[in-house]
């Protein structure tokens, strides 16, 4: 075992209120802020955290003079899996055309005519990007092949780069499918070949889209994956409201991604259920879309994360540190609400307990910032300030 001291730590982010001083505000408590801090990691695990003045010996040392440092980010909602171009798409929204799912088509064709080799690389190439920006947790879909072949094929690719793998045959109905018979096959052969790449299975839920699922559909599909032993997560609310959050609560999915348009019914059932509202401000961004209320979600009690929904169609942007200044400047959030939603939110989306906080135990998944504190992640949006920190 070898052990290694991070120290120079000018802001330590442990999201471990624990470790918040007595009289800290409750942004500080939230976050769990030490400073002048270090941490001791053995092999890939936190093994101390603590003030550097009571640090103990260990085998190497790392000096990030006056960093503040703190967990990876974990992207909890991402698709990586895919060939192709769609930035004439992009800037026809810019110039004012709706989004409504059809796209998706383009790179569904683009992904099929991909070799293995090809879409590897391609992913290999996403992940490089977001472990250069600090993200250390990411889970990736498929939904981009619609056949059983290309579906499993998407799948064993990610399962490559994370375990965090969901299997989305239901993104879109395929054009020229038969809608009942396509949800015969992602609830059956589809679904058998996928199960062995996947922990999750999603449903892009959205009645208001005559390319994605309504709620029967989706609850057929969300159910039989569930029954084949798959965890639920669930694409509502993203383009009006619509039954996404209130099967994905019925059912105990983990998250409920977008929550763009939600009804009062859809806030309280939240707040009273373990299901997280992952909020995707990337696509507001690309699509010209109203961004989501955080500030009432997070004052009704709901627990919020924040993901990128890296992807070719919404938001072809992998940058968690955006989406953090994204979430201040537009959702209402505060700079610690919005890194503990990209942080221990993202875990809690994955149901992980192991990253997204630095504490005993926890995976040695670290960030580091060329800043004093966290704040700056918002405060200079679009500078590289974020890295994974290799220990």
């Amino acid at each position: 075992m070898t052990t290694t001291l991070v120290t120079g730590i000018a802001e330590l982010v442990t999201n471990d209120p624990q470790h918040a001083r007595a009289g800290a505000s409750e942004d500080e408590r939230l976050l769990g802020l030490l400073t002048d801090a270090a941490i001791v990691v053995e092999d890939d695990r936190i093994a101390w955290v603590g003030g550097a003045r009571r640090a103990p010996d260990a085998d190497r040392r790392v000096d990030v003079n006056g960093a503040a440092l703190m967990p990876g980010f974990v992207d909890s909602h991402a698709h990586l899996v895919f060939d192709g171009d769609r930035s004439a798409e992009f800037a026809a929204r810019m110039a004012g055309e709706p989004y409504d799912g059809g796209g998706i088509a383009t790179t569904v064709a683009a992904t099929r005519d991909a070799d293995d080799d090809r879409l590897t690389a391609l992913v290999a190439r996403r992940i490089a990007e977001m472990r250069a920006q600090g993200t250390t947790c990411v889970e990736v879909k498929s939904g981009y092949g619609l056949t059983v072949e290309d579906e499993a094929r998407a799948l064993r690719i990610a399962r490559e780069f994370t375990p965090e793998t969901t299997y989305l045959g239901a993104h879109v109905v395929p054009s020229g499918s038969d809608r009942a018979a396509y949800v015969d096959l992602v609830c059956g052969e589809m679904l058998g070949a996928c199960h062995p790449y996947a922990r999750w299975a999603d449903v892009f839920c959205e009645p208001g889209s005559a390319h994605a699922f309504d709620g029967d559909e989706s609850a057929t599909i969300l159910s039989a994956c569930r029954d084949a032993g798959l965890e639920l997560r669930v694409h509502g609310g993203q383009l009006g409201e619509g039954p996404g959050v209130q099967l994905a609560v019925e059912l105990g999915a983990a998250s409920v991604d977008h929550c763009t348009y939600l009804s009062a019914s859809d806030v309280a059932a939240l707040a009273d259920s373990s299901t997280v509202a992952t909020l995707l401000p990337g696509v507001e961004f690309s699509t010209r879309s109203p961004y989501p209320d955080a500030r009432r979600l997070i004052d009704a009690g709901v627990s919020v994360a924040i993901a990128t929904d890296c992807n070719p169609g919404t938001c072809y942007s992998d940058s968690m540190p955006f989406m953090i200044a994204l979430a201040v400047r537009e959702m209402g959030m505060s700079a610690a609400e919005a890194v503990w939603a990209a942080t221990a939110g993202g875990a809690q989306a994955l149901r992980r307990d192991d990253v997204g906080v630095i504490r005993p135990g926890a995976r040695a998944d670290l960030a580091v910032l060329d800043a004093p504190s966290h704040r700056h992640l918002c405060y200079r949006p679009g500078v590289p300030i974020a890295r994974t920190l290799e220990v």
